[in-house]
């Protein structure tokens, strides 16, 4: 039983921001870039980037919950984005950039609802979390050179997530030691 995985896929923002975060704890069998909740079948990069397909740009994970529960998924998942833009995340702009949780369970549907509802309660944000939580999709691996682009490029990973602004957001919003 302790061998069973169970999959996690959040959307928030460029995937290649999204799979560090959560590549690098016991628990996490692998982090896998890829598109979901679009209306075309096999989308590439490109389908995907140019607005037309409806897909998200993804994370899915695969994850051992009794080592790695779902819950510390989510906290986690929630530290990355910014919950209140609807319009993408950072300096990627576009509906393939907007940030989603897409559940595969009930109890995920439900953990991903209390865990927003404390985040919006929280007063931590002025304006209304809208990130969206929905049904599991369609999942589709992107392309090989944009899995573990933070491993294989990494001084292009680092460029592109500097210019982005999100290490800024993340510690005026996250780090409590100010």
């Amino acid at each position: 039983m302790d061998n069973q995985v169970e999959k996690a896929t959040f959307a928030g923002g460029c995937f290649w921001c999204m799979v560090k975060p959560f590549d690098q704890w016991d628990g996490i069998e692998k982090v896998v870039s890829g598109y979901s909740g679009g209306h075309i079948d096999n989308p590439t990069y490109e389908d995907v980037k140019s607005g037309n397909s409806g897909h998200y740009e993804v994370v899915q994970i695969t994850y051992n919950p009794s080592i790695f529960p779902y819950e510390k998924l989510l906290e986690i998942y929630w530290q990355q984005i910014d919950p209140t833009d609807d319009g993408g995340q950072f300096h990627d702009r576009g509906d393939s950039y907007r940030t989603a949780i897409f559940y595969h369970s009930e109890e995920q549907k439900q953990l991903a609802e209390k865990s927003k509802q404390q985040l919006s309660e929280s007063g931590k944000f002025k304006k209304p979390i809208v990130t969206q939580i929905l049904p599991a999709a369609t999942f589709y691996p992107a392309e090989d050179y944009h899995q573990d682009y933070y491993k294989k490029n990494k001084d292009d990973y680092m460029d592109d997530r500097k210019k982005s602004g999100r290490d800024e957001f993340i510690s005026a919003h996250w780090n409590e030691e100010k």
